[in-house]
């Protein structure tokens, strides 16, 4: 399993290396969105090219046939090695792994959670500060939660970065719950 997903992210990332180098970075993920939308909707075109019987050259031909109208040569050229390869049963997956990855542009989702509405100019500066500290370009979704009783709670990824009363004051109590009376 964690072999396929080394494969899966390699081919991911030399495809939209080669569509960077060539159409850019977002036309190559564009049309890398639109055939897998095809092949996902279709499934006659998936198994034509997944099938041993047709050969190589026939399935080139089909793809070029299907895939012209709008599409980048670079798309049409990744699918083409894909079945030289035989690994054409990953595209679906690298598509997929490359919509998690670069769907934002780079963008990373951030969730802030306050027990109370937030100024804007306080938000910006959370956005200011955390952009600079994780060296990377954000994109803030903010929740109210007055179970926090005060405070903010940072969610980006798996990491959550806890400034809520609430968090202090279970710290304190597992403090004050340690320590020992005489």
């Amino acid at each position: 399993m964690i072999k396929d997903q080394v494969v899966v992210a390699r081919y991911a990332e030399a495809f939209l290396s080669f569509a960077r180098n060539n159409c850019g970075e977002a036309k190559g993920l564009a049309d890398l969105s639109i055939a897998k939308n095809i092949i996902r909707d279709n499934p006659g075109f998936g198994q034509i090219l997944s099938n041993p019987e047709i050969a190589y050259a026939e399935k080139c031909s089909i793809i070029d046939g299907v895939l012209r109208d709008g599409l980048s040569n670079e798309i049409r050229y990744f699918l083409k090695l894909l079945l030289e390869k035989k690994r054409f049963n990953i595209f679906l997956e690298v598509g997929e792994y490359l919509r998690l990855k670069y769907s934002h542009q780079g963008q990373v989702d951030v969730l802030l959670k306050t027990a109370f509405p937030l100024e804007l100019d306080l938000i910006a500066k959370i956005e200011v500060a955390l952009e600079k500290k994780l060296q990377k370009k954000l994109r803030f979704y903010i929740d109210l939660d007055g179970s926090l009783l005060g405070g903010v709670q940072v969610t980006v990824g798996n990491t959550i970065i806890d400034g809520s009363v609430r968090k202090r004051l279970e710290e304190l109590k597992e403090k004050l719950t340690t320590v020992r009376m005489d």
